[in-house]
């Protein structure tokens, strides 16, 4: 892993988890809902497949900004960007039982991991 593109990926993550930080300040909800969540999430997702989208009609290469943009700032605002890109290209490859595995697996298996872990602290 060359130096550079770590620094790329952490410049960009700390402006992410920045901007996560105050959208979760601005969006507090009154009704315990969580639109800061959903709204970053939505966002990630959609800038995600704007950078992938113009990358892919790109003949040079762009690692740098990919790295910046996509693994660094989208990472930080939030993950939820990097598994609709992933769940979204094993769709492209009509790869339906790797599409169901990875969506069950993260959504089901996420609150699964979640809950087992809240309740063995809650328990200690």
């Amino acid at each position: 892993m060359a130096l550079q593109s770590v620094i790329w990926v952490a410049c960009g993550g700390a402006l992410g988890a920045v901007a996560r930080f105050g959208i979760s300040g601005w969006l507090k909800s009154p009704t315990g809902f969580p639109w800061a969540t959903l709204s970053v999430n939505l966002l990630g997702s959609f800038f995600m497949g704007v950078l992938i989208g113009w990358l892919s009609k790109q003949s040079g290469a762009q690692e740098g900004l990919r790295l910046f943009v996509g693994v660094g700032v989208l990472g930080g605002f939030t993950t939820f960007s990097a598994f609709s890109m992933e769940l979204f290209q094993l769709l492209e490859k009509r790869e339906i039982l790797s599409v169901s595995g990875y969506l069950g697996g993260s959504l089901v298996g996420g609150l699964l991991v979640f809950a087992a872990g809240y309740l063995l602290v809650k328990g200690l």
